[in-house]
């Protein structure tokens, strides 16, 4: 099943370091299969609050995920980022393409009942 890195990074002063790691990054998750899906972008805030920056990088699973994120090759260059953007990185594993809300709701509902 497919999974998620997604990051949620604040604003932050232009620095080389934080220009070599977007150059580097992709070298880093292509041999796990990643891919980024959003980076750079602008985004419209729909509702509550969303400052900074949103990156979304797919892998095919979230083991491929985890071996990407802890490679000693994302390591090497993983400060270039931490060490001048503050922010929130997170793994999320996709639904299957079968997936249906309905039988989830189901479920809450089955809960609730119960409960």
């Amino acid at each position: 099943m497919s999974a998620y890195v997604i990051g949620h990074l604040q604003e932050a002063a232009p620095h080389p370091e934080i220009a070599e790691y977007i150059e580097r990054i992709t070298a880093t998750f292509e041999p796990y299969g990643g891919r980024f899906l959003v980076h750079a972008a602008q985004h419209e805030v729909m509702e509550g609050g969303w400052p900074g920056h949103v990156v979304v990088i797919y892998f095919p699973s979230t083991a491929e995920a985890r071996a990407w994120w802890d490679s000693p090759a994302y390591q090497e260059i993983a400060p270039l980022r931490s060490l001048h953007i503050d922010g929130d990185i997170i793994l999320v594993p996709g639904v299957p393409e079968d997936y249906d809300p309905a039988v989830t709701a189901k479920a809450m509902r089955e809960g609730l009942a119960a409960g």
